[in-house]
């Protein structure tokens, strides 16, 4: 076994493993490609590059990664906003896509060294469940139109709509222009007239077909545009689509050992080709090794750049999330225990060389993964094998694969995109607890018609104050301020009755923070008058934050201020680090008030607490 992880005693398995794998991945691939929208090609580069070094530099042995549903629908939404921003054209907004994909992989490669890995699983399971449907439905919503054959940037009905705010832009652009050249004159607009009249039809057309895919995007353009969609079916990419989404699910009634997906991408695209039917294909797939995009980093812009840092950050934490979950699966299968951080590493090393290349990010492949070590796979020599096949389809195979139907991988796209729906959370939606219910439809609900990377943010924040604000409420629960008659804890059962009106008791069970400090802040106004002593029990207080370290402050100098003795009991390491920094010990709890033990406390009281009520014991 060397450093990498991987040895040749599984070779066969590893060899039926990745082969397996990279099969499967095949048609995943093309679709997710395309419905990037940068093309099957490079849904194939992504493929290639990321399988081959998120298997060599990654942390889990039989990972396979690549494109995956929940990368490709926010790198969709990147895509389109930026394209958009270039008038439509792909060409020149792709360095900038490039290289917030190449941002995102490094941003995995220093989440990777700085040990985030192992904090990814506390993401609440609401906000992922609802991000998973999201992805669904975004996929499923957006595939509706290719599957009936229909395309709103060749729809001129549609699209002349759109002239006028066209030619609306166009103008706008040529005052500025002209104001930046300073030529802009109120009273003469002669050179204004002389610019616009060089606007061709061809020009103003290309604007509207621009404008007319930006309304049509996404879920809520693509449901803008259905009715026009439904009257203006093709009947034969419908079929072609509905009879490959039918032999996916039903091959797999018949038999596993064979992926559907791939059963059903060379069967349609056989009958499509072998009997000449007027079909539409997917875009040309170029022949040939892929080629690095050094334009990026010749045309690299930090103010161009500067705009998607924070989609970036989303990406790779998208990706992390999803590559570091399959990791989890893959460990249940194998018994073994995946490294987080290395995997991110891996992971954003894949995705980093992958966006040189032209390829889309992507993460760990829960299927796939799966296919692969059902198959033999036993190290990272399967994932790498994966990647090598996909190249050598590539490179033998790529004009025949630029045959396969478009309404197939829409087809293929629809399945995964109903895969990937989380149904054991929507089914317990009326027995879980109603907060979470919440923060699961808003991510829902958010992620579907707004803004992927907003959703999840939003949808963490919420998850987050509700937790606090249930962890402040128990909090409160535990730490009631009661005297000692009313209640004590076991090894207080022994104290003397004749001092329980000069003593009372704070009773701290979980940490002091902000979302605890105002009960305990309610601490000075709960003692009686005849209490002298207040002691405080903190062997269940781990932690404290700043909050709670003033909150505390705040009441020691009250206590205090009154002639009151403050006593600590059993106080944790952190908490005494936090007092002793701001001086709270030793100058209001001086350390000869700091017990190891409720015992020694004890002590301490029956040597000098004074019964002042002798008449009342």
């Amino acid at each position: 076994m060397n450093r990498f992880g991987f040895d040749f005693k599984h070779l066969k398995g590893d060899i039926f493993g990745g082969l397996t794998a990279g099969i499967v991945a095949l048609p995943l691939a093309l679709a997710f490609g395309v419905s990037s929208g940068l093309g099957p090609s490079a849904g194939l580069y992504g493929a290639i590059f990321i399988s081959f070094f998120a298997a060599l530099f990654g942390g889990t042995n039989t990972q396979i990664s690549g494109p995956t549903a929940p990368m490709t629908a926010v790198s969709m939404v990147v895509i389109a906003g930026i394209v958009a921003s270039y008038d439509g054209e792909v060409s020149k907004a792709l360095p900038i896509i490039l290289m917030v994909f190449i941002l995102s992989g490094l941003i995995q490669i220093v989440l990777g060294f700085i040990g985030l890995g192992q904090y990814i699983k506390y993401i609440p399971y609401p906000v992922v469940s609802g991000f998973m449907t999201a992805i669904g439905v975004i996929i499923i919503v957006t595939q509706i139109l290719p599957s009936v054959g229909y395309y709103p940037k060749e729809d001129l009905e549609f699209v002349n709509n759109y002239k006028p705010q066209a030619e609306e832009i166009m103008l706008d652009n040529i005052l500025k222009e002209e104001a930046g050249e300073g030529i802009l004159v109120l009273e003469d607009f002669k050179e204004t007239i002389k610019r616009a009249e060089l606007i061709t039809d061809d020009q103003i057309m290309q604007e509207s077909k621009t404008l007319a895919g930006k309304e049509a995007s996404g879920v809520i353009g693509s449901l803008k545009v259905l009715p026009r969609a439904l009257r203006n079916i093709d009947w034969l990419e419908l079929i072609l689509a509905l009879a490959t989404i039918f032999i996916i699910f039903g091959f797999k009634k018949i038999t596993t050992a064979v992926p559907s997906t791939l059963v059903a991408l060379l069967v349609m695209s056989g009958i499509a080709v072998g009997f000449g039917l007027d079909y539409r294909p997917i875009e040309q797939i170029p022949s040939g090794l892929p080629l690095p995009h050094f334009e990026i980093f010749s045309q690299f812009s930090l103010s161009a750049i500067t705009p998607y840092i924070f989609t970036a950050i989303t990406l790779a934490l998208l990706g992390a999330i999803d590559s570091l979950l399959t990791s989890v699966v893959a460990d249940n299968m194998t018994k073994t225990k995946h490294r987080p951080n290395q995997e991110l590493i891996g992971q954003g090393i894949g995705n980093t060389i992958a966006a040189i290349f032209g390829g889309i990010p992507g993460a760990g492949a829960t299927i796939r993964t799966v296919v692969n070590i059902n198959a033999g796979g036993k190290t990272k020599l399967s994932g790498m094998l994966a990647g090598v096949l996909l190249l050598v389809i590539l490179l033998a195979l790529g004009p025949i694969a630029s045959k396969i139907p478009a309404a197939v991988l829409a087809g293929i796209l629809i399945t995964v995109g109903i895969g990937v729906m989380d149904y054991k959370g929507l089914k317990a939606i009326p027995y879980m607890p109603r907060p979470e219910v919440i923060i699961l439809l808003i991510v829902l609900v958010l992620s579907s018609v707004w803004d992927l990377v907003y959703a999840v943010g939003i949808g963490l924040v919420i998850a987050s104050l509700m937790f606090m604000k249930k962890m402040g409420d128990l909090n409160e629960e535990a730490s009631e301020l009661v005297p000692l008659k009313e209640e004590a804890w076991s090894d207080e059962t022994g104290f003397p009755e004749n001092l329980k009106e000069e003593v009372f008791i704070k009773h701290l069970d979980g940490p002091l923070f902000f979302g605890s400090t105002s009960n305990f802040q309610q601490l000075a106004m709960q003692i009686p008058e005849t209490a002298d002593t207040v002691v405080i029990r903190l062997g269940k207080t781990p932690y404290m934050d700043q909050s709670g370290l003033y909150a505390m402050e705040d009441v020691l100098v009250d206590l205090v201020g009154k002639g009151i003795n403050v006593l600590f009991v059993n106080l944790q390491e952190q908490p005494k680090y936090m007092l002793e920094r701001i001086d709270v010990i030793p100058d209001l709890i001086p350390q000869t008030n700091i017990f190891n033990s409720f015992e020694d406390c004890l002590s301490w009281i029956k040597e000098n607490v004074v019964d002042k009520y002798p008449e009342k014991t």
